[in-house]
């Protein structure tokens, strides 16, 4: 899996902690980012549907 650096505000990382630990959403920041950065894949997705824009998925 490719790894990479981001920069995050420090208010961001508050809000997303308050999702990560035992008996909560996520086990990880890493786990927390990714479903992040797919549930926004996901809604752009939709967007593009709606506008005409969507691509055959491969």
């Amino acid at each position: 899996m490719p790894k990479i650096s981001v920069e995050v505000p420090a208010e961001l990382l508050t809000d997303l902690d308050d999702h990560v630990g035992e008996d909560r959403k996520f086990v990880n920041r890493s786990e927390a980012i990714r479903a992040s950065v797919r549930k926004t894949l996901d809604l752009l997705d939709e967007i593009d549907q709606r506008h005409g824009r969507a691509e055959d998925e491969h």
